[in-house]
């Protein structure tokens, strides 16, 4: 894309529809894929030593591969539009996207590893075998708590709302929902992190409210609405065209 022209409604109808409808496959995807993985999250030892559930456990991974690539499609999809506020801050979405997908994927490998033990145990006792699961699902919450719990704050949350705040492409309010959700998340992670607060506990939870809001936001209105035709990116002229935050107007002289 050529950063200094205007983008037509055309183009700008059809970037927005496509981030909205990638930011809800991220919802679609997601929620089943952690349901799916319970069996193997909660008691992987006896997951091992009973029939198992191992095309339960596949769907979810196949889910968590589509997650993937939602992901990164949110940020390379805006990225164009975003880089005319701050290409700094577009890259480090693109990147937070990228680190948040790494996670998930050490966390798919995770548990087809346990389905791997159950199918192919290797030679020890039970409980050497059971010990190697509990330890494989340790990693898989550790990721959540490292990718969704800590690292989404940053990219979604402050980076992603901090660029939409400035180019002005959804509701400034909204976007300011993003700028609170982000830290939020943050701070709960860390504590989660440290054990001052219980992992996905009732605290934790409730922190991650505003973030599920505003990411909910950020599917639903540019699929349906669509990005406001009249932010200042829309109009082309490079970064120059959003304005500066806390900038003085201009003032026209005649």
């Amino acid at each position: 894309m050529d950063y200094d022209r205007p983008v037509s409604r055309p183009e700008l109808r059809r970037i927005s529809r496509t981030f909205g409808a990638l930011y809800l496959i991220t919802f679609i995807t997601s929620i089943p894929a952690l349901w799916l993985y319970q069996p193997v999250l909660d008691t992987p030892a006896q997951y091992i030593a009973g029939a198992g559930h191992d095309n339960r456990i596949f769907l979810g991974a196949f889910l968590e591969l589509l997650l993937i690539i939602a992901n990164i499609g949110t940020a390379v999809v805006v990225y164009p539009l975003l880089k005319r506020v701050s290409e700094i801050c577009a890259i480090g979405y693109v990147t937070a996207r990228v680190m948040e997908c790494t996670f998930i994927l050490v966390g798919i490998l995770s548990v087809i590893a346990v389905v791997g033990l159950r199918d192919s145990p290797p030679a020890g006792s039970q409980a050497v075998v059971g010990s190697i699961t509990y330890t494989l699902a340790a990693i898989k919450d550790w990721t959540f708590l490292l990718g969704p719990g800590f690292v989404v704050g940053v990219g979604n949350g402050l980076l992603l709302g901090y660029l939409m705040y400035r180019s002005r492409l959804v509701p400034r309010r909204m976007a300011m929902l993003g700028l609170v959700a982000g830290p939020l998340i943050c701070i709960t992670g860390v504590l989660a992190m440290f054990g001052t607060i219980e992992t996905q506990g009732t605290v934790q939870s409730l922190a991650t409210i505003p973030e599920f809001v505003w990411e909910l936001f950020l599917g639903l209105y540019p699929l349906i609405r669509g990005f406001r035709a009249d932010a200042p990116v829309v109009a082309g002229n490079g970064p120059e065209s959003a304005p500066r935050w806390g900038a003085a107007p201009a003032i026209a002289t005649s």
